[in-house]
């Protein structure tokens, strides 16, 4: 299609501004529509594979993604009281050179701010804030995007990049009502001051045990030790990421763990843990229609157990900049992107959920056993890590799932 075509973005998290800057670069104009007054990202961490950063190299972050990251040596799953090693996934140079471009862990707030000021080096006036997304009309003509304030905005094509709750997804898809997992997740940092000198190597570690798991790594070249533990818990709480809980219930949930994850827990500000429930959101056959298309998590939501939400929706920016090349019909550039996308996003959503139950079995013998009989390392190299967006052949419009 024309690259003078005005492409629509509904939210500017990471996802959105990847997706403009992809766009930006194949010619297109972008504007983004962000609902919040100030640009910013809560204070979580992030892990991107090859398979995403390629993308942002692509973009010409590669320096400034290496200012802000910490590049770890590999993963490392172990037993939550004792650290036995079940198996190790080989990261750093190994996955630089096997993938051609690096894993790296960022605070989420870091990373988007790089994002966000590439973008307005593009394109000063990119993003208008305090706007938020209601709706859209379309047509044979184009879109018009609804806006909370009463006003409308025209173009060629709309992207939902709004999130969980994203208010395109529901005119597209329907109302999905979230499914509590049984599971909620804690998350605190700690600077790595606060804890014993060379507490941990530059690694990402993932302790399973019954019914809770932890991920740890580190954040902003090392300064920052990132903790999440999943937890089974009858009770729905909040899904947001900001809500506060007593630290005295997060130290209780991790009774008997090694003393490396209580000593997270004992140095952790016991005034800044947060915990929030995991809902799942079954995968959606179709998120297209002839003028509007979804992305990112509002698209393919996915529970944080493969460490690829923010990845699919980095793979989805550079992917839909170049459906939107492929023909000069909008429906089918949507389709095209669609089609290219769906299978790959619904075994990542499904792969993920399946995880919430191996890393919960109920013994370290079930746990033991289960990991005896995966290869976790070339099961994710073999297909997730080797994904190139840049290059993927295209899926016909008329493929689907």
């Amino acid at each position: 299609m024309n690259n003078k075509e005005k492409v629509l973005i509904a939210g500017g998290g990471i996802g959105g501004i990847t997706a403009a800057l992809c766009l930006l670069r194949a010619g297109f104009a972008v504007e983004i529509f962000e609902q919040a007054s100030e640009l910013g990202e809560v204070g979580a961490g992030i892990q991107l594979s090859a398979n995403a950063v390629q993308v942002l190299e692509y973009l010409g972050l590669k320096e400034k993604l290496a200012e802000i990251a910490v590049q770890p040596l590999r993963y490392e799953f172990k037993i939550f009281d004792t650290a036995e090693i079940l198996q190790q996934i080989p990261l750093g140079e190994a996955h630089s050179n096997k993938h051609g471009a690096p894993y790296l862990q960022f605070h989420r707030a870091d990373l988007h701010a790089v994002l966000v000021q590439k973008a307005l080096e593009l394109s000063p006036s990119l993003i208008r804030l305090g706007k938020t997304v209601t709706g859209f009309d379309e047509d044979a003509q184009g879109v018009t995007l609804k806006l909370s304030d009463g006003t409308t905005e025209r173009g060629d094509i709309l992207i939902g990049a709004d999130g969980i709750k994203s208010a395109v997804r529901a005119q597209i898809a329907g109302d999905t009502i979230p499914e509590y997992t049984g599971q909620v997740a804690w998350r605190v940092m700690v600077p790595t001051s606060d804890l014993p000198n060379d507490f941990m190597e530059h690694i990402t570690e993932i302790w399973v045990g019954p019914g809770k798991h932890a991920v740890v790594y580190f954040l902003r070249r090392g300064e920052l030790l990132n903790f999440v533990g999943a937890v089974d818990h009858a009770e729905w709480s909040e899904e947001g990421w900001t809500v506060k809980y007593p630290w005295s219930d997060m130290k209780k949930d991790f009774e008997g763990w090694h003393p490396n994850i209580q000593k997270i827990l004992d140095a952790a500000d016991h005034d800044m843990c947060f915990r929030w429930a995991l809902n799942n959101r079954p995968p959606i056959k179709n998120w297209s229609t002839d003028r509007a298309t979804l992305l990112g998590d509002a698209a393919h939501a996915t529970l944080p157990y493969m460490a690829q939400g923010a990845a699919m929706a980095v793979e989805d920016g550079a992917v839909l900049a170049r459906a939107l090349k492929a023909s000069d019909n909008v429906s089918e550039c949507l389709q095209i992107y669609q089609n290219s996308r769906i299978e790959r996003t619904t075994r990542i959503v499904n792969e993920s959920s399946a995880n919430k139950k191996l890393f919960h079995l109920n013994s370290t013998e079930e746990l033991k056993a289960a990991f005896a009989k995966r290869d976790i390392s070339s099961e994710r190299s073999d297909w997730l890590f080797s994904y190139d967006a840049l290059n993927v052949e295209l899926a016909s419009p008329h493929s689907g799932i």
